[in-house]
């Protein structure tokens, strides 16, 4: 018996639920902050703070799968299904359909999941496949569901998941359950406990050919999301991305028992980490109006320009700081330009620099902690 779902106490995963306590009211008093700094953007400015997050989860979310998506083509369709205004970029199959996937959950996060549910993000995952042959459907193939690694003739075996025969029963269980645990469910479970237990116990079923690991992280986001009971999305699956290597250990870690405190530990970590970073991405914005305000008619249009450029970067902004030569090639500005540009910049308090003549580097002047 070395997989969790071999195990006679299986899917009875047991846990001490005292151990997330402060973790469960650490994340509930977030979401209170997370309202309450909304309240300071005004109506564009939350379109776009949401249309940023539901994008940036596509595009991790796939990323920890290895397959890389066009933020901007994946933004212009997340805002196009939205019904807001948006640039007119071409989105491929694989990039609509992940889109379509997370505005679907972020629009019907309050619905009971079910089987229908889960088979329609299926189908928009894998729009365009070939190479899959349930879509739209748990798999029926005879082969073991193996996630393994290394070279054809001596692979390494990662994970078994249940055999395709099984999987109808293992799904129906896990739904049931999982509606169940709902905040208006006869059994309810605290928010991260809930969405930990949610993803480790779909991910132990695997019941897609392909499209699991997004699917289950999905299933988690819906759980955190009925729990605050709004359509938000924690940007799990940036944090996630963040700390790749750790995720796929403690998964296999947690697949081998079913005693997972360990498991729902780490991933009450990775929740405040990504509740934190949204909260941090909030009041980024809301710095990026205040400073605006302060500079209007103060500014030319080459330093808005380069302004604008340093706040899409998000609140890591340019990686080790932006140079003279970054304000040129944003600007188009000549040398000595760009030198009275980027003073007058620091003068106004729109810029901090650090280093000196051609080692001088500037960071947005913004307080987001």
């Amino acid at each position: 018996m070395r997989w969790n779902w071999q195990r006679p106490e299986w899917p009875n995963f047991r846990y001490d639920a005292a151990r997330l306590r402060s973790a469960e009211t650490q994340f509930l008093k977030g979401a209170g902050v997370v309202v309450g700094t909304m309240h300071h953007l005004d109506g564009e400015a939350q379109r776009g703070l949401t249309i940023e997050i539901i994008s940036q989860e596509t595009v991790d979310s796939s990323a920890i799968e290895g397959e890389v998506l066009d933020r901007a083509s994946v933004q212009s369709s997340v805002a196009k299904q939205l019904g807001f205004a948006a640039p007119e970029r071409r989105a491929n199959a694989a990039e609509a359909g992940a889109a379509e996937l997370m505005v679907d959950l972020y629009q019907s996060y309050a619905r009971p999941l079910t089987d229908q549910q889960l088979f329609d993000w299926h189908k928009m995952l894998m729009h365009g496949r070939r190479d899959i042959k349930d879509i739209g459907a748990y798999r029926t193939h005879a082969d073991p569901m193996q996630i393994v690694s290394g070279p054809l003739h001596a692979p390494q075996v990662h994970y078994e998941a249940p055999s395709s025969e099984q999987v109808p029963a293992e799904m129906q269980a896990f739904v049931q359950w999982f509606n169940d645990s709902a905040p208006n469910g006869t059994t309810p479970l605290a928010a991260i406990t809930r969405a930990g237990i949610a993803h480790l116990w779909f991910e132990s079923i695997h019941p897609f050919e392909d499209g699991n690991g997004r699917i289950g992280r999905a299933i988690a986001e819906k759980a955190l999301a009925q729990a605050l009971e709004a359509p938000t999305l924690t940007a799990l699956a940036e944090a996630i991305h963040r700390h790749r290597k750790a995720y796929y250990m403690e998964l296999h870690r947690a697949s081998e028992t079913n005693e997972i405190d360990a498991w729902l530990e780490w991933f009450a970590n990775i929740v405040l980490e990504a509740q934190a970073r949204t909260i941090t991405r909030i009041r980024f914005l809301i710095e990026k109006a205040r400073m605006f305000d302060r500079l209007n008619g103060r500014i030319n249009m080459r330093q808005e320009k380069a302004l604008l450029r340093m706040f899409a970067e998000g609140p890591d902004g340019f990686v080790g700081g932006l140079s003279a030569r970054n304000y040129q090639t944003i600007t188009d500005a000549t040398s000595a330009t760009t030198t009275r540009d980027l003073a007058e910049l620091v003068e106004l308090n729109a810029l901090r620099r650090t280093g000196e003549r051609r080692y001088a580097r500037y960071n947005l002047n913004v307080d987001i902690e």
